[in-house]
């Protein structure tokens, strides 16, 4: 009996994070091999050479450096504060009574017991912590690069143009992961009203996030039609 309230839950949650975590591992040896067909490697791309440009005319450009590196910190501070505001929300929730802790409808497929309700506020705050971790370090990584992008270069320094583009790219990849767990955290929210919400949504959300990493074939073949063009023309 036990085996048919929970047996959803068995199947249905791993094989979810199975797809997200395939997705993203597929993801990560594409933006390693072939970064220009990402949204992710181009984004790479075009920060290095935005270092390259902001350093070459710092002077008149220190000020455009700094309100960018702000739009960043306030985009990571955003993630960073709902995360810890869901946390903070779910710990309230699990050290209540048990009866605030039950699913609206007894119906609902899945397992209801108070093992299985520990298992999904706890799984859901977990990964809402990382997340809030990770993005705190961007935060820091930033707030690092800020100072450091309107200092002097000089031969003998040990700041280096390489140096600043690796700050930029640390904090722009800790960014990206700390928003990829607060991503796959909210489906697991729906966990509380079942498992098929949370696998349907884990299906929507992967179908969703390819569209936007991945850059259209059409495109791509375009642009490198339009390149070979004008190098010819050239």
């Amino acid at each position: 009996m036990e085996w048919r309230k929970c047996y959803l839950d068995m199947i249905l949650i791993p094989l979810g994070f199975l797809i997200t975590i395939s997705y993203h591992v597929w993801l990560w040896y594409k933006v390693r091999t072939q970064p220009l067909t990402t949204i992710i490697g181009l984004n790479m791309t075009g920060r290095r050479l935005w270092v390259s440009a902001i350093l070459e005319d710092i002077d008149k450009k220190n000020i455009l450096a700094v309100q960018t590196l702000r739009n960043n910190l306030m985009g990571s501070t955003l993630m960073a504060t709902t995360s810890i505001l869901l946390c903070t929300g779910l710990a309230a929730v699990i050290s209540s009574t048990y009866s605030a802790k039950k699913p609206l409808n007894d119906t609902i497929y899945g397992a209801h017991g108070e093992i299985m309700v520990a298992l999904k506020y706890a799984t859901v705050l977990t990964i809402f912590l990382f997340s809030f971790f990770c993005n705190t370090l961007s935060i820091r990584l930033i707030n690092q690069l800020s100072i450091l992008i309107c200092s002097p270069l000089e031969p003998s320094s040990i700041l280096t143009s390489e140096y600043i583009c690796e700050l930029l790219e640390k904090g722009s990849v800790l960014d990206i992961v700390g928003n990829r767990l607060f991503y796959t955290a909210l489906p697991l929210l729906l966990w509380i009203f079942g498992p098929v919400l949370v696998f349907l949504s884990w299906v929507a959300m992967v179908s969703v996030l390819y569209n936007m990493d991945f850059l259209c074939a059409n495109s791509c073949v375009q642009g490198n039609g339009k390149q070979t063009r004008e190098g010819i023309s050239g």
